[in-house]
């Protein structure tokens, strides 16, 4: 080597140690202090009976609450008493428009070659039948993209039944392709002649309670009945059609409008000692579906958010930095109308929302962590994932989203984490009758609890930025 290419590789040599050392000066560690009260919390929560008896309260007091209903109102009264009786420093609402729907009647049965009744719901913000319902033939297509390749001769004036079965996924990752049967089915069946579209229960269950959900329209095409089917009974109609007849049935559903209505999200702030107008967002949803009363969809959520800021507004030594901000979103089953009104409300002020995150999988266990964060401070969810070890969390490399409604800030420039549950179950009850109290496993939503003070604890005291 010459003495110039020495010099060079050198020079080299040296320019990489001084940006080496001028990035890890710029990574801000997370304090001892920090991490050991994080472990504190964490083991706190997993003695505490908190979040379940918010739940319990929820589920037992109000119920069903479905988006734009008085019963939503009802939880949003809740809502407010309850963070109030908490000690939460701050706890107000702000106001949402939520287009009214009613469930007024739904009943259907197969009427020829066979006679039989069937199990369904109608969807949410489903027109309705006329008076007495619709009987027709069916025809029969296997998922929504084959709904999209189907010649309209075979739609024209028959009642399209849509029989793709959800697949179950830890992850929960068999929703997404499902989903589609149920929020555009209906829009594209009408767009092609149908009278009607019942699709199989988006659920991974076996019992004959149907899954409800919400369902779309497009200007343009008229609403039809739309309608879900439990799983046992499109199980039914497929085992008919293997017999080669035509098979009709009966539908009759009736639903109502009443225009738009004001609801609200409910918030609750811990105020930070340091930075208060920076704040750590906790998100859930408030309302339901009016089958079961919402215990896992997202009772859950509401009880895990609210303990944990609850249980980090309880420490005996001074208050994070940062305030932490617990959002229950309105009107979230019906399209995440709180969380998108939340996100035009709040985007001129998004530079403050530091992070966020929800819980609006049930209450299924916490497993893995997965964030979406600045390189500078990935080694600080690093550190949440070590402290949940001992919890059965396990870091994860995808991008997080945030969740649906915390999500729509994700969309719009905050960091976002999610806390990944188990959803393995999740999908036999999502939607259903069965949504009730007694499927939560007590010590699985204390682990969900300690999970969350884990990251709300740092999230909100470490000085650095997630962006």
């Amino acid at each position: 080597m010459t003495k110039h290419m020495f010099l060079k590789a050198a020079t080299g040599v040296a320019f990489l140690l001084s940006a080496s050392t001028a990035l890890k000066a710029d990574v801000v560690p997370v304090s001892d202090d920090t991490r050991e009260t994080a472990a504190m919390l964490r083991d706190k929560a997993l003695k505490s009976d908190a979040a379940y008896e918010i739940l319990e309260s929820l589920t037992t007091e109000v119920g069903p609450r479905l988006g734009g209903s008085e019963k939503e109102a009802e939880a949003a009264r809740w809502a407010v008493a309850k963070l109030k009786a908490l000690g939460f420093d701050k706890v107000y609402t702000e106001p949402v428009t939520v287009s009214k729907w009613e469930r007024i009647s739904e009943s259907a049965s197969v009427v020829a070659p066979y006679t039989q009744p069937l199990s369904i719901t109608a969807l949410g913000k489903s027109a309705a039948t006329p008076e007495g319902g619709i009987t027709a033939e069916i025809v029969h297509i296997p998922t929504y993209e084959a709904l999209l390749e189907a010649d309209p001769a075979d739609i024209e004036g028959k009642i399209v039944f849509i029989s793709n079965r959800m697949e179950r996924f830890k992850t929960g990752a068999g929703y997404g392709p499902a989903v589609q049967a149920r929020g555009k089915g209906a829009a594209e069946a009408a767009r092609k002649g149908a009278k009607a579209i019942i699709i199989r229960s988006i659920g991974t269950d076996s019992h004959r309670l149907p899954h409800t959900g919400g369902v779309n329209y497009e200007e343009g095409t008229p609403p039809i009945a739309a309608a879900a089917l439990s799983n046992p009974d499109a199980d039914l109609l497929e085992r008919m059609l293997d017999r080669g007849k035509p098979i009709s049935i009966h539908v009759d559903v009736q639903t109502k409008f009443h225009g738009d209505v004001t609801m609200h999200n409910v918030i609750g702030e811990i105020t930070g000692r340091e930075k208060p107008e920076e704040v750590i967002l906790m998100g859930s949803h408030l309302d339901s579906w009016d089958l079961g009363t919402g215990a896992i969809d997202d009772g859950a959520g509401v009880a895990i958010t609210v303990a944990a800021a609850d249980m980090i507004q309880d420490l005996t030594k001074e208050r994070p930095r940062r305030t932490l901000r617990v959002v229950l979103f309105a009107s979230e089953e019906l399209g995440l109308i709180g969380a998108k009104q939340y996100a035009e409300a709040h985007k001129d002020d998004v530079a403050n929302h530091v992070i966020g995150a929800e819980s609006d999988f049930g209450a299924g266990p916490v497993w893995a962590l997965a964030s979406k964060v600045s390189t500078g401070s990935v080694h600080v969810v690093d550190t949440m994932a070590q402290l949940m070890q001992p919890l059965g969390v396990v870091r994860h490399g995808r991008e997080a989203g945030g969740g649906p409604d915390v999500g729509q800030m994700v969309k719009i420039g905050m960091p976002g984490i999610d806390l990944m549950q188990d959803g393995t179950d999740y999908f036999d009850l999502h939607h259903t009758a069965d949504d009730t109290l007694d499927k939560v496993d007590p010590e699985a939503l204390k682990q969900n609890v300690a999970a969350w003070v884990v990251f709300a604890y740092i999230a909100a005291e470490w000085p650095g930025d997630f962006r």
